[in-house]
C-alpha cells in the first residue's frame, strides 16, 4: 500500500478515535449527568455507567446525587419575649430537579447565597413567635419541622428538597446572657429557701413528737420503776423486821458489822473516839450483846467492873 493511502487512513483513524473518545462519559454513583447542546438541556442520566452524547457538539455536565450540606451564617432574633438570641442553624438538601437547577442557580455558589437569606429569615420568623423557654424544651423539633417545610416551599424553585434543618447552637446575646443568668440564679436561691424552709418545719414537727413520745415513755418507765422500788423497799423491811424478831443480838451485831466496813473503807479513813464508845462495843468482847452458841457465859449480863473479855473460869478471852 501506498504511502498516499496510508497517510489519510492514518487521520481518519486517530479522527475517528477522537470522536469516540468524546462521545462516551462515565456516570458516577454519586452523580447525575446533564447532557448540553449548545447549552440548552437534552437529556438527564442518573443511571450510573457508561454514556453515550454526540462528540462536539453536545457537553457534559455532572451535579450531586448525595444529600448535601449547607451552614449559613449564625442569625440574631428576637423572640416573642423580646429577648434576643444568636442561632446557628445547619441544612441538609438534595437535587431533585437537574433542569430547573441549572436553569436557575447554575452552581452550588450560586444556591448557597439565594438559599442562605430564605434559611435565616424563616427561623428568625418562626422563632419570633415563641419564648425562650419554647426554644429549650421539647417544642424545638417541631419549631425545626416548620422551619424546614417553610424553607422547603421556597426550596421547590431551585430544584432542590430540604432533607431536614436543625439548630447547632442557640445562644443569648453576650448583653442579656447575664442579667438572665442573674435571674436564674435568684429563682433557684428563692426555690431552696422554699424547699429549705418546707424541710425545717417537717425536721421541727418530727422531733416534737419524738420528744413528747420520749417524754411520755420517760415518765411511764419511771412511774414504773418507782412502784417496782418501793415493792421492794417494803419486802426489804418486812425481811428485815423478820430477822431482827428472830435473834435480836445478832442483828445488832451484823448492823454493826456493816458500819465497820463502811467507816474503815478507803485509804485515809481516821477516827477519833473514846475507847468505851459504844459505836467499839465490839472491839473488846462479841458476848456483850451477842448471844452465840457455844459461849459457856450465854445468857448471863456482864456484872459492873468485870471484864468482859474474860470467862467464868477466869481465863483471858480471845478477843485481839
Amino acid at each position: 500500500m501506498s504511502k498516499k493511502i496510508l497517510l489519510p487512513l492514518g487521520v481518519l483513524v486517530i479522527a475517528l478515535g477522537v470522536c469516540a473518545f468524546d462521545a462516551f462519559f462515565t456516570v458516577h454513583q454519586t452523580k447525575q449527568a446533564i447532557v448540553l447542546q449548545f447549552g440548552a438541556i437534552k437529556r438527564v442520566v442518573s443511571e450510573p455507567g457508561l454514556s453515550v452524547k454526540i462528540p462536539f457538539i453536545q457537553d457534559v455536565r455532572y451535579i450531586e446525587k448525595r444529600v448535601l450540606n449547607f451552614d449559613p451564617e449564625p442569625e440574631r432574633v428576637i423572640l416573642a419575649d423580646q429577648r434576643p438570641l444568636i442561632v446557628d442553624s445547619f441544612s441538609r438538601y438534595r437535587i431533585t430537579n437537574p433542569n430547573v437547577y441549572i436553569q436557575r442557580v447554575s452552581s452550588e455558589r450560586a444556591l448557597l447565597d439565594r438559599l442562605g437569606p430564605i434559611v435565616n429569615d424563616t427561623v428568625r420568623a418562626v422563632f419570633g413567635d415563641v419564648n425562650l423557654a419554647s426554644v429549650l424544651s421539647e417544642e424545638r423539633a417541631d419549631l425545626m419541622d416548620q422551619v424546614r417545610s417553610r424553607v422547603n416551599e421556597a426550596a421547590q424553585d431551585f430544584g432542590i428538597e430540604m432533607v431536614d434543618v436543625r439548630i447547632g447552637r442557640a445562644d443569648l446575646a453576650p448583653d442579656v446572657s447575664e442579667s438572665v443568668y442573674n435571674r436564674m440564679r435568684a429563682e433557684r436561691e428563692r426555690d431552696a429557701s422554699e424547699f429549705r424552709a418546707q424541710g425545717q418545719e417537717q425536721y421541727d414537727r418530727i422531733t416534737s413528737a419524738a420528744d413528747r413520745e420520749a417524754t411520755v415513755i420517760i415518765a411511764e418507765a419511771r412511774r414504773e420503776s418507782e412502784i417496782l422500788r418501793g415493792q421492794g423497799e417494803g419486802e426489804r423491811t418486812t425481811i428485815l423486821n423478820d430477822a431482827y424478831g428472830q435473834d435480836v443480838g445478832f442483828f445488832r451485831f451484823y448492823r454493826s458489822m456493816e458500819a465497820y466496813r463502811r467507816s474503815f473503807d478507803g485509804d485515809n479513813a481516821y477516827m477519833v473516839l473514846s475507847t468505851d464508845s459504844d459505836f467499839f462495843r465490839y472491839f473488846d468482847s462479841v458476848t456483850q450483846d451477842l448471844d452465840l452458841p457455844g459461849n459457856s457465859s450465854s445468857g448471863k449480863a456482864a456484872q459492873p467492873g468485870s471484864d468482859p473479855g474474860k470467862s467464868e473460869d477466869g481465863n483471858q478471852g480471845g478477843s485481839n
